[in-house]
């Protein structure tokens, strides 16, 4: 088998710009035409192995993909259309060369369903195989989602389910925790998990519901929702109440999760990818009718700072939800 070190550098990135377009690559950076009246929104996002992908549970391909995914989401939670994404890459020596072409099928298969391209990137030397990739998007000024615009009143609305993503990577790592679903119910979790789906599809709908100036805040649940509900309120000086009752999560939870395992899964689980957006309840009612893989208003902002899960069912008292409780990558 060919290794990285087998052929070098300039082996690699001739290999690797056969993914790109030739009439951008080639030069110290690319040059992105945008149209008039738009702004150019930037993201980054770094992918380690062994922290946010292995061999045991996600192959080249579907690291490359969710890798590219990553990146689109952060656009689509600013409201914005991808362009083009530039990749670096970290690569031990010995690394297969076929790895690092599947990993790149994997990125185009995801991009090529939003029609961006992969307009440059960097390579080097690195103990640890890692994946960097920088996005591009543009959007119309008056729409830019932001985290700091939610004010008191308005609702809570989640796309999609939450909670799919990690319950597919604890049946990758722990097969035996899903005895009791049929290979039909386990499919969609880990297929949640290695290819999910950024939610530009959203912003269209969103447009012909809300009108400039833009009273709509958000940002995509990659770190679990309960993070996201979180950081928005802090960006908004505002509080929340979410209802655990509505917060959607996959039917085939009830077949082998408790309800509170359910909860946390879809509070904390992280990386489904989903869009979570506030916006006045006329609007979001709206919305939820109009999406067609489903959303759900899951609460309301409130004056105050603190974010409360409440159980509509009075069987639990409410809890005070934290940032500390999710995922903190120097937590251990």
């Amino acid at each position: 088998m060919t290794t990285v070190k087998d052929i070098g550098e300039q082996g690699l990135l001739k290999k690797l710009q056969s993914f790109c377009p030739p009439e951008i690559i080639g030069d110290d950076a690319a040059v992105l035409v945008t149209a008039p009246g738009k702004s150019l929104v930037v993201t980054t996002d770094v992918l380690i192995d062994g922290v946010h992908f292995s061999d045991a549970t996600t192959s080249p391909e579907d690291a490359g993909w969710r890798a590219a995914a990553a990146n689109l989401s952060d656009l689509a939670a600013m409201g914005a259309s991808p362009v083009g994404i530039t990749v670096g890459l970290g690569l031990p020596g010995d690394l297969q060369v076929s790895w690092v072409e599947r990993l790149y099928q994997g990125m185009t298969e995801c991009l090529q369903k939003y029609h961006t391209p992969i307009v440059g990137g960097d390579v080097v030397r690195s103990p640890t195989a890692t994946i960097s990739i920088t996005a591009f998007g543009e959007v119309d000024p008056q729409r830019v989602i932001r985290r700091s615009a939610a004010k008191v009143g308005m609702a809570i609305v989640v796309t999609g389910v939450h909670g799919a993503s990690h319950a597919g990577l604890e049946l990758l790592l722990h097969p035996q925790l899903g005895q009791n679903l049929s290979p039909a119910e386990k499919t969609p979790l880990i297929k949640a998990h290695q290819r999910p789906q950024p939610r530009l599809d959203v912003l269209p709908i969103l447009w012909e519901i809300v009108t400039p100036p833009f009273p709509v805040a958000g940002m995509d649940s990659s770190d679990g929702l309960a993070d996201a509900v979180l950081q928005i309120c802090r960006a908004s000086n505002v509080g929340a109440v979410i209802d655990s009752q509505k917060i959607p999560v996959p039917g085939t939870f009830t077949n082998w999760l408790k309800p509170e395992q359910a909860i946390e899964y879809a509070l904390y689980g992280g990386e489904d990818f989903e869009l979570v957006l506030c916006l006045p309840s006329t609007q979001a009612n709206t919305l939820v009718q109009q999406l067609s893989l489903g959303a759900a208003i899951i609460g309301t902002i409130t004056s105050g700072s603190q974010v409360l899960l409440r159980d509509q069912s009075q069987k639990n008292p409410d809890q005070v939800l934290s940032l500390s409780q999710g995922f903190q990558h120097f937590g251990q």
